[in-house]
């Protein structure tokens, strides 16, 4: 089990660049909560990096992630990651019964969501989002409509961590990474002088 073969994975079978940056964004946050939580860096990293990698080929409940349990089982991935992806889509019905699991579940709809807010922000930073601004957008059920709000909640609920500080803490998880996830911000343009 290798991040260059698992990053390989992803390209594979996602070919969109929102989609690949999705699997960074959340690599980026598993790697921060197992690094918080003393666990194997390398294996919850992994697991955030390839949660989504079939969506793209099978977008559907019946297809994701179950087609790609089975690539990730052919190519000898171990159950736990399996299981925590397998575990990250509520109607699978797979209980998220470890730590990795819940945290899985807990920051996938969420970063992507934080993700959303910021590219709305003027300068569409990541460096610009606070806790307060990703609730009041939570509200807006037109804003990112896509995004599962019951899965922000109860994610947070599962792992027994306050709303506020779990968004607060994703989203200092992902500063560092706003380059490579297109979430640094854009240099305003140079004003024009009056005279």
């Amino acid at each position: 089990m290798d991040r260059n073969d698992a990053w390989e994975l992803l390209c594979e079978y996602t070919h969109t660049d929102g989609l690949r940056k999705h699997g960074l964004a959340v690599e980026a946050v598993m790697r921060h909560f197992a690094r918080k939580h003393g666990e194997d860096e390398e294996k919850w990293a992994i697991t955030g990096l390839l949660h989504d990698f079939d969506y793209e080929r099978w977008p559907s409940a019946e297809g994701h992630p179950a087609e790609g349990n089975k690539i990730l089982t052919e190519r000898g991935y171990p159950e736990d990651i399996r299981k925590a992806i397998m575990g990250h889509a509520d109607y699978t019905g797979v209980p998220r019964d470890t730590l990795m699991a819940k945290t899985l579940f807990s920051v996938d709809e969420l970063t992507g969501f934080i993700t959303a807010v910021a590219l709305v922000r003027p300068n569409k930073s990541i460096l610009e989002v606070e806790p307060a601004s990703v609730r009041k957008k939570m509200k807006d059920k037109a804003f990112a409509r896509q995004v599962n709000r019951d899965d922000i909640i109860k994610g947070a609920e599962e792992l027994g961590v306050d709303l506020d500080d779990h968004i607060a803490e994703v989203i200092e998880a992902l500063k560092p990474h706003a380059a490579e996830l297109g979430l640094a911000g854009v240099l305003e343009p140079p004003k024009t002088s009056d005279w």
